[in-house]
């Protein structure tokens, strides 16, 4: 077994065991500070590694996202999943091809989403076309490649509960091995999406629900998006102004605590 298809069996199993966190690390560093915290997989974080190259999110290109994948994977041991936005296209094809260049990357599982970077949601009939041409990427491949798919509504202005399900109804259907509607706000929302499919639902955290309300209410698996690049950002903000307007070095910290995991 390669050690690709080994940390695809492991990410397998973590979504057939109990429920986990995948956190988002946004660079090589995260990464390894991730997994020396004891995670035992990490997902990519499309806003966060496009902040690192100085651009918003979704202005990323298909070949920086799997130099970054390839990145993470020397950088850890651990199973590593690719968000991939759209799949960089509009048709089948192309959320077809971002699958095998991710596989070939590094990755053992990726994400599809129903929202074209022009501002619209797809048509269902075309998202489902989309993400069964992102299965067959996947199964060609010979192991188990974790395929998400993503219905965006309730973080593109549509919160209609009724239609994401629908949508990850049709995307389980279309062979969909993990479900995915970032934005749920709530334990009663996020029941009522796992309840209605049977397949392994993804959720985003919120900081006003635990990791066991959300397990609770169903999930798998609670990824983080870009909160944590947020979260260091901030604090690096927050120290960068004390020095400018206070002259105050308080807030600098140091990097001892992180030398057992980058060494």
């Amino acid at each position: 077994m390669s050690s690709q298809e080994e940390r695809a069996a492991r990410f397998q199993a973590l979504h057939a065991g109990e429920p986990f966190v995948i956190p988002n690390p946004w660079d090589a560093v995260s990464a390894r500070v991730l997994e020396g915290l004891g995670f035992h997989a990490l997902a990519t974080t499309s806003s966060g590694f496009a902040f690192t190259l100085g651009r918003l999110d979704g202005k990323v290109t298909l070949d920086e996202v799997t130099e970054h994948v390839e990145a993470l994977v020397r950088a850890t041991e651990l199973p590593v999943s690719i968000d991939l936005e759209n799949g960089y296209g509009a048709d089948p094809g192309a959320a077809a091809h971002a699958i095998t260049r991710a596989a070939e990357a590094g990755a053992v599982g990726g994400s599809i989403e129903d929202w074209d970077p022009g501002g619209h949601l797809y048509e269902p009939p075309h998202a489902v076309e989309r993400v069964q041409a992102a299965v067959e990427a996947a199964r060609k491949l010979g192991w188990p490649f974790a395929l998400t798919a993503r219905a965006e509504n309730h973080i593109r202005g549509n919160p209609d509960l009724d239609d994401t399900i629908a949508r990850l109804q049709a995307y389980e259907q279309a062979g969909a091995d993990v479900l995915y509607a970032p934005g749920l706000v709530s334990a009663d929302e996020i029941h009522t999406v796992c309840a209605a499919v049977s397949k392994p639902v993804n959720v985003l955290a919120r900081p006003g629900l635990s990791f066991a309300e959300i397990a609770e209410a169903g999930a798998q698996r609670v990824s983080v998006g870009g909160a944590l690049t947020w979260s260091a950002v901030g604090a690096f903000v927050e120290a960068a102004t004390a020095i400018r307007e206070r002259g105050d070095f308080s807030s600098l910290g140091d990097s001892s605590g992180l030398q057992a995991w980058l060494s």
